[in-house]
């Protein structure tokens, strides 16, 4: 029986596809973004993880990040289930690629602007019918813009119609099919997708890459699991504690706490299931040498 493609929303494909095939990845950013020519030219993807100041900051890892050929801070997320905090997570993420440019003595004049796209398959701007929002600095009395600054894009996925044969149209297209017969017909719309259409191919057929896509689907599906147990136990903790303490801090406390050992348990699991460490710190957003902790005492087991 032929396998199904896999998704292009499954983050180790995503990865496969656009961060390992420049050629793909500046095709698809310049359907989706306004950059003149030469910010195409030379491409760098770059460490996904966000610097962090001190140790108790916030961890960040992106899907994709890169640099453009002028020094433009992009970054690239696919999100498949809507969460809570996702505007905030953007603004988060878009707002430290901006920070993290200041270094000791570095001019302000050299910031470069910060670029975030998020590819979401369920609709967030419920306010019209567009699939692509495009949100940036500016005065809502005179729509004077604020130069070189922050921009994220928002592609929603459910809102693409099937006559949209733009190049934007044909990617979101892209991330949304499901059967060989979808790829192969947006295959021949453009060689980028065609060549990401043969990724996928490749992919699709090779055991390990299937095993480490579907694991990889297995720990999203685990995590979300575990942060749904997590905020109902950490209301009812919070219901409890909260008569003694304060009702908001027993929430926050029970919530976090949940959660945190919600996102270790499935790290656990994955390193079981032999998932490199590194693609499990991705997976997780633990840091890379807490999961080597993890597989050291699993070893000991």
């Amino acid at each position: 029986m032929e396998l199904k493609p896999l998704s292009a929303t499954n983050d180790f494909v995503f990865h496969k596809v656009f961060g390992e095939n420049l050629n793909v990845l500046k095709e698809f950013l310049k359907s989706v973004l306004d950059l003149p020519a030469e910010d195409y030219k030379n491409l760098t993807v770059v460490d996904p993880n966000l610097d962090r100041e001190y140790i108790e900051d916030k961890l960040g890892i992106l899907d994709i990040k890169l640099t453009t050929g002028s020094g433009k801070v992009v970054d690239i997320e696919v999100q498949i289930r809507p969460q809570r905090s996702i505007w905030k997570r953007m603004l988060f993420y878009t707002s430290k690629m901006l920070v993290e440019q200041v270094k000791s003595g570095y001019p302000y004049d050299r910031i470069n602007r910060t670029i975030s796209i998020l590819i979401a398959d369920f609709v967030m701007i419920e306010e019209n019918e567009v699939y692509h929002n495009c949100f940036r600095l500016y005065d809502e009395k005179t729509k004077a813009r604020f130069p070189d600054s922050i921009e994220i894009n928002i592609l929603e996925l459910p809102k693409i119609h099937e006559t949209d044969g733009t190049q934007l149209g044909n990617w979101m297209r892209f991330f949304s099919a499901k059967t060989e017969e979808d790829f192969m017909n947006l295959a021949q719309t453009n060689p980028a997708i065609n060549e990401a259409w043969g990724v996928i191919k490749v992919l699709s057929g090779d055991e390990r890459s299937r095993a480490l896509a579907e694991a990889r689907e297995k720990a999203r599906m685990d995590l979300d699991s575990f942060l749904g147990d997590a905020r109902c136990e950490g209301r009812q903790e919070g219901l409890q504690e909260g008569r003694q303490e304060g009702l908001q801090e027993g929430r926050q406390e029970g919530l976090q706490e949940g959660r945190q050992e919600g996102i270790i348990e499935v790290a656990r699991n994955l390193l079981q299931d032999k998932m490199p460490a590194d693609a499990v710190s991705r997976a997780t957003g633990l840091p890379l040498d807490e999961i080597n902790r993890l597989a050291a005492d699993l070893s000991q087991q």
